[in-house]
């Protein structure tokens, strides 16, 4: 197809900005809640896609759901048969396996729900940022209760690096940033988010955008991996001291072995503070130079100064909340302790 025709059609119903792809991650989804999921997948306005299923556990629940809803529908493929990885490398996984001709790729979620129109909304953006985002509405399951709905904004890239605003789920990207995004930076804490890395790529490349739209309905239950993250809130100091060291523990005994003194403070360093130095450095690595004042501020060489500031400016325009303060300083210091600039430093982040 000829530029002309291309640009010709991009407004016809059922079409956009030439063919992409939907990468799905499944693990053991509920078959009522993916069933739904696939249904609005299949109901979208714009039908040229392939949808990418990467499966990291539950197969043949999977299979019995697409059989059911999705018949022979031949645009999903189902990648099985690898060893189990975890939330965040099965979006590698299937962000690998994408069509090299795909011109657009929107992340998936197993349990949500799309609104008919939602790739309609938001890929017409791609032509001006290489990362777009919409609301979703905060539904519980299974009694169906809306709670409200996100508030998700586009704060720039150091607030972007600082807090996350771009959940996977709400994204669409252009295919070129997917490819530059691969592979993921490792690190073993669950605060290593495939959102998050792409939101900071994104920012620091082609730039991004977060419409005041819903949607999708975001289904809120006792299996997410994260839940929605704008309701981390806590009551006072004490309280948020209290759960930030459950936390802490909890993660460390199951990434690290054990709830020793020090593989806590290597945990609690890694889910702030060392997160984000190996997100510096991996831009930095992949993209040198796009972004000098986002690698400043949170790579190997960061001061505890203007990470301050950058703090308190933060909590003081409400982007993030008291117990995230806390938080952040305390991973701060537990990586002085540990050497955590070192630890980060010396890893590997391109393959």
């Amino acid at each position: 197809m000829g530029r002309d025709e291309e640009e010709a059609g991009a407004d016809v119903p059922g079409r956009g900005p030439g063919r992409g792809a939907i990468v799905l991650a499944a693990y053991e989804p509920d078959p009522a809640l993916f069933a739904r999921q696939i249904s609005s997948l299949r109901a979208q306005t714009v039908q040229d896609w392939e949808c990418v299923i990467s499966v990291d556990g539950g197969e043949d629940a999977i299979r019995r759901v697409l059989a059911e809803v999705a018949h022979d529908d031949p645009r999903f493929r189902l990648l099985t048969g690898g060893e189990r990885l975890g939330f965040y490398l099965n979006f590698e996984r299937g962000l690998s396996a994408v069509a090299g001709d795909a011109a657009w790729v929107a992340l998936c979620d197993q349990d949500d729900h799309w609104y008919p129109e939602k790739l309609e909304r938001l890929l017409p953006h791609l032509a001006e940022v290489s990362l777009v985002s919409g609301q979703a509405r905060l539904v519980t399951y299974p009694d169906e209760t809306v709670t409200g709905r996100t508030d998700r904004r586009d704060l720039g890239p150091l607030m972007t690096m600082l807090n996350n605003q771009f959940t996977g789920s709400l994204c669409v990207l252009r295919a070129d940033l997917a490819r530059q995004s691969l592979p993921f930076p490792r690190m073993s804490t669950r605060a290593a988010a495939h959102d998050h890395w792409i939101g900071v790529l994104a920012g620091a490349t082609g730039g991004t955008r977060i419409l005041d739209e819903v949607v999708q309905d975001y289904v809120q239950h006792s299996a997410n991996v994260f839940g929605d993250p704008s309701r981390m809130q806590a009551s006072g100091a004490l309280s948020a001291i209290r759960v930030a060291f459950a936390s802490a523990r909890a993660f460390t005994r199951r990434y690290e072995g054990s709830a020793s003194p020090v593989a806590m403070l290597r945990m609690f360093f890694r889910i702030y503070v060392g997160w984000r130095q190996l997100l510096a450095q991996t831009l930095d690595e992949r993209v040198p130079g796009a972004a000098p004042e986002v690698v400043a501020t949170f790579g190997a060489r960061r001061r505890l100064l203007p990470t301050w500031r950058l703090l308190r400016r933060a909590r003081r325009a409400g982007h993030v909340a008291p117990r995230f303060v806390l938080e952040y300083v305390g991973s701060w210091f537990a990586g002085v302790l540990i050497g955590g600039r070192r630890l980060v430093s010396s890893r590997r982040t391109t393959t």
